[in-house]
């Protein structure tokens, strides 16, 4: 049975495993990194190719967003 989907965007786990598939350069950035580590408390795990991990730490080029959030509020 799927687990529920719960938001927990900027929240903090004591423990955060996370998972990092090799995927197109546009989907492991920097960014994505950054926030798995600022999520951990006590423990961070990180599973992945080193190459690829390596990858994500150098990879700075943030996508725009396409989220309408700007339609939304004038709204």
């Amino acid at each position: 049975m799927p687990l529920p989907y719960t938001n927990h965007n900027g929240s903090e786990f004591d423990v955060v495993i996370m998972v990092i598939p090799q995927a197109s350069p546009m989907l492991i950035t920097r960014n994505l990194l950054y926030t798995g580590i600022t999520r951990a408390k006590k423990l961070l795990v990180i599973v992945g190719i080193e190459k690829v991990i390596d990858f994500m730490r150098q990879n700075v080029d943030v996508k725009k967003r396409n989220t309408g959030l700007e339609y939304k509020m004038r709204q």
